[in-house]
């Protein structure tokens, strides 16, 4: 009887054959030897990546070979049916329809010449400017106008480059170093941007899981820097300290009963709030600070150059010690008649703010012509003592005294006053607000900013002008 065992040996040799040669042909192969010792490595740690990496080499394979999808079978369309979706079709605008705010653009009035207290239009009719945050009329002092000439003659334009690389040149560390003399802190850093300096310097130091205080009544700026840094942000009432006290209380609670692990924790803070025009109590700010363990950010745009015996802010204002701040960050678009923006405090927050600040890093140095303009408006300002008011007065319409609607009706009411104010002699302008980025509902007002050019004759007639608008636009709403 005949056996199956011959051709089945046959088989054997043939198999034997082809994978001898498999492998002769494989070890020619380049980097064969360590591919292969990859694998066997591979296998022996973690059998599940193996076959994970056979599967996604499997998949890879039908892939390949897959039938590609195309688009040719499209669906004919009759000339008719052509015809019908050209009838049908309408091109978008080119350029979006304007809202009624930007409609406005229209009436608001030219100055013809250069910013100052008493401007000119392009009609020729003069003004009493008191709306502009020039508190101290330096933008048409000459002197400063002399020295801005001298730098751009000498330095150029600008630097084009971001501080932190070929940026800086000598009159920025003098402006750093002359602020900081100024205010009596440690050191301070600038910024080319007034608005996007303290939207900078609160991501700088608070991150995802710190937790941020903040009062309600903050300007836009702030708003933005708190929702850049991720931070657990907690609100109390506008300058309300009772509120504050409150707020942090319930946070130490919290941490009690969940035993939340501890972060930074800080208090931000206007001096003068840009929305309001009244002053922070910063006595009672630090004493919260202090006993609930906070750092204190406070923001002096406003206050810097306006408020105190020095104009040094509000630590000047009310005699207190600068280094009780941990952050005291200005503009100096305002009072100082140049642009940019500076953040005043220890050296180590500075320096961590040079290479972590967006703004700071990513950003062209400030001019240095703008740059000398704020050290010589510096100059001018140590000359001259501060204010113990605010210059910033906001006129809100009082619903229990004068009938009015929802807040286009206000609006309405308050730039007639505006309008009719300028048809005397006086420039105002109404509060504005991106009402759909703002976090927090803001009544409509007239802001008026009082600068030191003035003299009180000048005073007497703008406070005239003003409520003879008022009473001639109001008095057929008055309760």
């Amino acid at each position: 009887m005949e056996t199956a065992y011959p051709p089945l040996n046959e088989l054997f040799v043939f198999l034997n054959t082809t994978i001898t040669q498999i492998s002769i042909f494989y070890s020619h192969i380049p980097g064969s030897g360590i591919l292969l010792k990859y694998i066997k490595n591979s296998h022996q740690n973690d059998p599940f990546r193996t076959i994970l990496e056979l599967l996604l080499v499997f998949f890879a394979i039908i892939y390949l070979f897959t039938k590609k999808y195309r688009t040719d079978n499209l669906i004919e369309l009759t000339p008719q049916e052509v015809e019908e979706l050209v009838d049908e079709w309408q091109p978008e605008p080119l350029v979006p329809q304007l809202s009624d705010e930007e409609n406005e653009f229209d009436k608001i009035p030219v100055i013809n010449g250069p910013q100052g207290p008493r401007v000119k239009l392009v009609n020729g009719k003069p003004l009493l400017n008191i709306s502009s945050f020039d508190f101290l009329g330096l933008l048409s002092h000459d002197s400063i106008k002399e020295k801005a000439i001298k730098t751009l003659r000498e330095y150029g334009v600008g630097s084009c480059g971001p501080p932190g690389f070929y940026g800086t040149v000598d009159v920025h560390t003098e402006i750093e170093r002359k602020i900081s003399d100024f205010l009596g802190t440690e050191d301070t850093i600038i910024y080319s941007q007034g608005f996007s300096t303290i939207n900078s310097a609160i991501p700088s130091f608070c991150k995802r899981g710190d937790i941020i205080v903040a009062d309600e009544g903050c300007n836009f700026s702030i708003q933005k820097g708190l929702q850049i840094s991720r931070s657990i942000i907690k609100w109390y009432k506008h300058n309300n300290m009772e509120d504050l006290e409150r707020v942090l209380r319930k946070i130490k609670d919290e941490d009690i009963e969940t035993g939340r692990r501890l972060t930074r924790r800080f208090i931000v803070s206007e001096g003068l709030f840009e929305n309001y025009g009244d002053i922070t109590p910063l006595p009672n700010l630090i004493e919260l600070k202090k006993k609930f363990k906070y750092r204190l950010i406070l923001d002096e745009s406003l206050s810097f150059g306006t408020l105190g015996k020095r104009g040094a802010g509000l630590t000047d204002y009310f005699d207190i010690d600068p280094n009780q701040v941990d952050m005291i960050v200005g503009s100096m678009c305002y009072s100082i008649a140049s642009s940019g923006g500076f953040c005043s405090g220890s050296f180590e927050i500075t320096e961590h703010q040079r290479i972590s600040g967006p703004a700071y890093c990513y950003s062209a140095s400030l001019p240095a012509m703008l740059t000398v303009a704020a050290t010589e408006s510096l100059k001018l300002l140590k000359q001259n003592p501060g204010s113990a008011d605010s210059p910033v007065i906001h006129l809100r319409i009082d619903e229990g005294i004068v009938r009015v609607g929802d807040i286009e009706d206000k609006e309405k009411c308050l730039q007639d006053i505006v309008d009719e104010a300028m048809n005397n002699g006086v420039l105002l302008t109404r509060a504005k607000y991106n009402r759909t980025q703002e976090l927090f509902s803001i009544e409509p007002s007239i802001r008026i900013c009082i600068s030191a050019s003035f003299n009180k004759k000048e005073i007497e007639k703008t406070a005239s002008v003003i409520k003879s608008a008022a009473t001639k636009v109001l008095k057929n709403r008055v309760h």
